[in-house]
């Protein structure tokens, strides 16, 4: 079996119609730098059927669907960029190995929670149980441990700056381990900030997944990094805040007010995004508040033309007829959703000298905020 200089830690249908996607058009033209282990980091039995398909040499499939620039795209296309797929704590000793001797960049998109520290992350010894961040500390610790070549870490959570993120806890974690290793992990590893958008609406069964024709992969430059690939929605850039804060403060805040509102209703009748932008109460109501409380934000920066302008695109993409978004998948881990997505949103405008009105969004924090310490 060939070497995989890229591990990917997470089997979401996201990455599989995403990163692993791009790859593995990228690979059809020499073009990256390599193929991909994947790495199911939540030992979940039930899953073994997906992780055999996502490495079956005759590829998965995700299906492009929507609309580009005015035009129907209804495509098919067959991944192949994964060539070996294991699961933890089974195959912990392979994955130790791969990541020490094979890897030069790691992936990551674990769910929302999966940063919350556990009280397994205290211990030297591996668990399942750890979060995301303590797994990940054990591993560059064998590759410390194993000589310890460089080697560069790429989450693609939704996390403002995650690269930084990941690494300050690793490094509070590595505080159990040792002062050497701390050094390597501040000196010979590259922590890399980058933002994710796409639309991955449903899964294809046994692997494989639904999503809109728009990509996006922006992945902030610094000197010495590695692009797992090229491809024309991998985008190198100096700095992310111009498509973070589109992304996290308007169409996932989007996300999740609809959410918020669809979770509050007596008897939740919808089922899709797109249906709920079918009614006029929910459609206006969003519109309402892009304009009212989201807007005015962006304008005090400076930004609103480029506001205006992401939110017609975004109504779109909700909009879109063939994508069954689901909104119980939107709904998971939604009170940290809430924190990350409106919290945040709401802690930006007051740092401006507008002084925004925003009690829709203020409201739902609270709520959210009060529902948590209950």
């Amino acid at each position: 079996m060939s070497t995989t200089p890229i591990v990917q830690f997470g089997t979401s249908r996201f990455l599989q119609a995403h990163a692993d996607l791009f790859i593995s058009e990228a690979l059809q033209s020499g073009d990256a730098l390599g193929p991909v282990t994947v790495v199911q980091t939540s030992g979940d039995p039930s899953r073994s059927r997906r992780l055999q398909a996502l490495a079956d040499p005759a590829g998965y499939e995700v299906r492009i669907k929507g609309l580009e620039n005015g035009e129907l795209v209804d495509a098919s296309k067959t991944v192949k960029s994964i060539i070996r797929a294991c699961s933890l704590p089974q195959d912990l000793s392979a994955v130790a190995d791969i990541i020490s001797n094979e890897a030069r960049v790691l992936i990551s998109n674990t769910a929302d929670a999966g940063f919350k520290s556990q009280l397994e992350d205290q211990s030297t010894e591996f668990s399942s149980k750890m979060s995301y961040p303590a797994k990940l500390t054990w591993f560059l610790f064998q590759r410390f441990k194993s000589g310890g070549d460089p080697i560069q870490i790429m989450p693609a959570e939704l996390i403002p700056q995650n690269g930084n993120v990941l690494r300050g806890l690793v490094l509070t974690i590595a505080e159990i381990y040792s002062p050497d290793f701390i050094s390597w992990l501040e000196t010979k590893v590259l922590w890399v900030n980058s933002l994710v958008d796409r639309i991955v609406s449903e899964p294809l069964e046994p692997a494989g997944a639904v999503a809109e024709p728009y990509g996006l992969w922006a992945i902030e430059h610094q000197p010495g990094i590695i692009l797992p690939c090229s491809h024309p929605d991998v985008r190198l850039v100096k700095e992310l805040d111009q498509f973070e804060t589109l992304k996290l403060f308007i169409l996932n805040l989007g996300h999740t007010y609809l959410v918020s509102r669809w979770l509050s209703s007596p008897e939740p009748k919808w089922q899709f995004v797109r249906e709920l932008m079918e009614d006029p109460e929910y459609l206006d109501d969003l519109t309402d508040l892009y304009e009212q409380e989201v807007v005015p934000v962006f304008a005090s920066h400076g930004r609103e033309d480029e506001a205006r302008a992401y939110i017609n695109t975004t109504i779109d993409r909700f909009k879109n007829p063939f994508l069954d978004h689901k909104l119980e998948d939107i709904a998971q881990n939604h009170r940290e959703k809430v924190a990350r997505r409106i919290a945040t949103f709401v802690a930006f405008a007051k740092r401006s000298d507008l002084h925004p009105q925003m009690p829709r969004l203020e409201a739902l924090v609270k709520s959210e905020t009060q529902a948590g310490a209950a």
